[in-house]
């Protein structure tokens, strides 16, 4: 987004105009990850070539072993499609959150970012298409919990805890409320939009205050959204284990990575030329909330760690010890760098004032949480769906694919408007914040 060409418009209103760079920019994260991908999935078929040779020379057992492997690509494949996108419509619908609490707040600071808030969820809507069709076609491969005769007494499939929850967890209802969360907060962001826009083209207060109001309802129902889909989307993959935190969590890790995003987009418009009238108080404001909140999704994450090891009880502790040894320590390393990269670096790295006010580290500790949340949704999904058959390439790969075209999408609709919206009441108070 450093390359997008400027173009200069009268009075407050600044357009952002595509240029074939920042394109072309885009285009080769998506060919990156295409590229990683498919090294990716060659990688994975030559290790398990290797596993066919070592493991036997009977052409049955081959054959055997050969089906798995290709069971299990398939599979991982699906769940880092999932992975990335749960992460990516987080982030999306954080955008809505963030906004939506500056209008309940009559809060004037952020207004010169709001239009990049919008803009986040324009990811809402395909990604919520894909999230709906990878649960229809891949949910065998995703959660243990929809497999033939689980939940059927005398079936050899059947497993008691498992069927305890089943009024809760069937393909209908789960679907039936995966579509209404991504309906809800699908709405709400496109009547803020909209709002938001006629609020450009007309001026005057109503539409600031149908704003609060639509904004207040939004934040009742995320409220209770956020952390049902949390469960479904997250935590049913472990399916037998489960904890009263754990939409807060979730709901820690996507606001952070939100406001990461905001601030990361805000400084590559600024270094383009944009949004002139941000300045160093606005970046030392998204700075204290990306500090603060890595504070608190540290609290969450050590809440709910301490209670479970302090506990001990089996099927509690299962969920860490799978992360902290299991599988041969394969997740073991990431389990502590997930604590390094999203306390720890930013804790440092923004204690200081002047920190928050340069944008060279405000840029690498937004990167540095979105790259560490996105592992983070990594460590909460991997264990309980790949077991001990994870990898990186394949993940990194598809998480580049959708950094691609999310970075299209959110560009594309920061072009449809002025970057500050001039008729917002609170507009002069943000061009003249101080802190």
């Amino acid at each position: 987004m450093a390359t997008l060409t400027h173009h200069h418009e009268p009075a407050a209103v600044e357009q952002l105009v595509h240029s074939p760079k920042a394109q072309r920019t885009f285009m080769t994260l998506i060919g990156a990850g295409v590229l990683i991908l498919i090294i990716g999935i060659i990688a994975a078929l030559m290790h398990w070539g290797e596993h066919h040779e070592v493991a036997t020379q009977v052409h049955a057992a081959h054959d055997a072993d050969a089906h798995e492997g290709h069971s299990v690509l398939v599979r991982r494949i699906i769940v880092s499609l999932w992975h990335s996108n749960v992460f990516f419509i987080g982030v999306s619908v954080v955008g809505t959150v963030f906004m939506a609490i500056q209008y309940v707040a009559y809060a004037g600071w952020s207004v010169v970012v709001k239009r990049i808030n919008e803009a986040l969820s324009a990811w809402l809507i395909p990604g919520g298409v894909l999230l709906v069709v990878l649960f229809v076609i891949g949910r065998h491969d995703i959660f243990h919990w929809t497999h033939d005769g689980i939940m059927t007494k005398g079936s050899a499939n059947y497993d008691k805890i498992v069927a305890g929850k089943s009024g809760f967890l069937t393909f209908g209802f789960y679907l039936v409320r995966m579509i209404s969360y991504l309906v809800i907060w699908a709405v709400f962001s496109w009547r803020l939009r909209q709002l938001s826009l006629a609020e450009d083209l007309n001026g005057g207060t109503s539409y600031f205050h149908s704003s609060i109001t639509t904004a207040a309802l939004f934040l009742v129902l995320f409220a209770v959204t956020s952390s049902m889909s949390a469960w479904d989307w997250v935590m049913s993959v472990d399916v037998h284990w489960f904890s009263t935190m754990f939409g807060w969590y979730v709901f820690a890790s996507w606001w952070v990575s939100g406001i990461a995003a905001t601030t990361l987009i805000a400084i590559f418009l600024k270094q383009a030329g944009y949004l002139r009238f941000m300045n160093a108080n606005h970046f030392h404001d998204l700075g204290k909330l990306m500090f603060g909140f890595s504070i608190f999704w540290t609290y969450v994450w050590f809440a709910q760690f301490m209670l479970i090891w302090y506990a001990n009880l089996p099927e509690e502790a299962v969920y860490f010890n799978q992360r902290l040894g299991g599988f041969e320590g394969r997740y073991t390393w990431m389990f502590y760098a997930n604590l390094v990269v999203n306390f720890a670096f930013p804790f440092l790295a923004l204690m200081t004032r002047d920190a928050k006010r340069q944008m060279i580290i405000m840029k690498i500790v937004c990167i540095a949480i979105l790259v560490g949340h996105w592992s983070d949704f990594y460590l909460m999904i991997m264990p309980g769906t790949m077991k001990g058959d994870n990898g990186f390439l394949i993940e990194i790969g598809i998480a580049l694919i959708f950094l691609g075209a999310f970075l299209i999408l959110v560009t594309r609709r920061l072009a449809e408007a002025s970057l500050v919206p001039v008729n917002h009441p609170f507009v002069e108070e943000s061009v003249h914040h101080t802190t």
